[in-house]
């Protein structure tokens, strides 16, 4: 079985219940790998990259690479329990200070802090999970504790929907492989406060997201060609 009509899917996560509940939701999908590469942007590139390295060596490279997990969401436009697909992964916090501004590596000239998702992969979540939120995931080191850093995250990215950890680390080990996040909201953006996560509802979500997804019909394929006349 093939998700969303690409061949070999690999989905990771950083935790080990992010992917039990990814992996829950898939089912018999067989084409579909998942593993759990470890907390954080060099973590997950890192991770990513060996797994996406040994399949190509192996001869099976992976078609498309989706980033997956829990995550917190930007109110009021992503809820606790719903969930953000990502237009755009971005490093939030990739670049430099200058006094109270803050400076992005393109501005820098140093590289890059966004990665799109791959378009055909995008319109794919979009269809089977119809109610999910489409905006930029953020991608920090440090999760957000308090409300100054959230307006300035807010004012940085506006529009962003969630953020997390590790999917511009996985963005980055895929360049050239089809790339997308999917994050279900476990809690707020915003001071820290334990007793408003929501981490087994979000994980919940999180496996019924990819039993949708398992679910969800691949688009057609190309039309056979003509067979030649007799």
């Amino acid at each position: 079985m093939s998700l969303l009509g690409f061949g070999r899917v690999l989905v990771v996560t950083a935790v080990e219940a992010e992917r039990a509940a990814v992996a829950g939701g898939l089912g018999a999908a067989t084409a579909v790998t998942t593993a759990a590469v470890g907390v954080g942007p060099a973590a997950a590139a890192a991770g990513t990259a060996r797994l996406l390295t040994r399949a190509e060596c192996a001869g099976e490279p992976f078609d498309a690479v989706l980033c997956a997990g829990i995550g917190g969401g930007f109110a009021p436009l992503a809820a606790v329990g719903g969930l953000v697909i990502a237009d755009v992964s971005i490093a939030a916090d990739l670049g430099a200070e200058d006094h109270d501004a803050f400076v992005d590596v393109e501005a820098l000239g140093f590289g890059r802090s966004r990665h799109p998702a791959d378009r055909r992969l995008l319109d794919g979540l979009r269809a089977a999970l119809p109610d999910a939120v489409v905006a930029p995931v953020l991608t920090v080191s440090t999760a957000t504790g308090s409300a100054a850093r959230t307006a300035a995250l807010a004012a940085r990215v506006p529009g962003a929907g969630a953020e997390a950890m590790e999917g511009f680390g996985v963005a980055a080990a895929a360049e050239g492989v089809a790339f997308a996040e999917l994050r279900a909201i476990s809690n707020p953006v915003g001071p820290r406060d334990r007793a408003a996560w929501r981490i087994p509802d979000a994980l919940a979500r999180l496996r019924t997201a990819f039993a949708a997804l398992a679910a969800f019909p691949a688009p057609p394929g190309p039309a056979e060609p003509p067979a030649p006349a007799a």
